[in-house]
């Protein structure tokens, strides 16, 4: 049975990470491939790389900041670009298609949540915004009762087993109760959390390891990289995986690519 592969991966500057994201997705061939903070406009976009490779590209970009892209072996229809909600909204954070592979189609969105920190100015209160407005958005998409997948960086820790000392993320952005709830809010819609669909309880899950205080020499991480599923799309997975060997590689993202497989 033919299975399609679907990743995430903050590449922290498309640019810098050229290298990378092309060996990756060598090695990892993944159908569709969401790409967050890209930190480049559409036209500076390395898109023929990755087209030299096999892959469409659809990209909606911000100069410096931001930018989300999905790179897929498929052609995208039904694109949209930018999260509904908020006009005035100009950060580049999300990006949506549909792809479809014979008699199925599955609908993709590359996301980059706001980091919200420090947690006491506007940057915070801007993140729980972006969250009622993704689940807003979320639940429009779940009307539509197909295959679904939600896949980015978050910028959310869900819970205290999604980091290796959770304790010293008291108060920050990504572990505020305020934060978790909203995320929770959004799962509770009836999504699904693919790595811990596939993994349970086990501990040591992360995707994410700050370049300070060695944090990815003392498995120093956190989760806050997911893929979540509608139920059409959660009765198709076979199994998810992080790749966490791309950590070690020279001049790395602090985040690593996670991948679903589909039916």
């Amino acid at each position: 049975m033919r299975r399609m592969k679907i990743a995430t991966w903050n590449v922290n500057s498309i640019k810098a990470r050229l290298d990378h994201a092309i060996a990756w997705l060598k090695e990892a061939s993944p159908d569709v491939a969401c790409l967050q903070e890209l930190k480049c406009e559409d036209q500076a976009f390395p898109a023929q790389a990755f087209e030299d490779l096999g892959y469409n590209v659809l990209t909606h970009g911000q100069k410096t900041y931001n930018g989300v892209a999905i790179l897929s072996k498929m052609k995208g229809e039904d694109v949209s670009r930018g999260l509904p909600g908020e006009p005035e909204d100009s950060q580049a954070r999300y990006l949506e298609a549909v792809f479809a592979d014979g008699p199925r189609a599955i609908r993709v969105a590359s996301i980059y949540l706001p980091n919200g920190n420090p947690p006491d100015t506007d940057k915070f209160a801007y993140k729980l915004r972006w969250m009622d407005r993704l689940r807003a958005h979320a639940c429009e998409l779940l009307k539509l009762e197909e295959p679904l997948v939600l896949a980015g960086d978050y910028n959310v820790i869900p819970q205290s087993l999604d980091a290796r000392f959770p304790e010293n993320w008291t108060g920050d952005a990504l572990f505020r109760p305020e934060s978790r709830a909203k995320f929770r809010e959004i799962a509770n819609l009836g999504l699904t959390d693919a790595v811990r669909q596939a993994y349970g309880d086990e501990p040591n899950l992360y995707t994410f390891w700050d370049y300070q205080a060695g944090a990815w020499q003392r498995n120093n991480g956190i989760r806050i990289d997911h893929l979540l599923l509608s139920p059409q799309a959660a009765d198709l997975l076979v199994t998810a995986r992080i790749d966490k060997h791309v950590r070690e590689w020279e001049r790395p993202s602090d985040h690593v690519p996670v991948l679903i497989e589909l039916k």
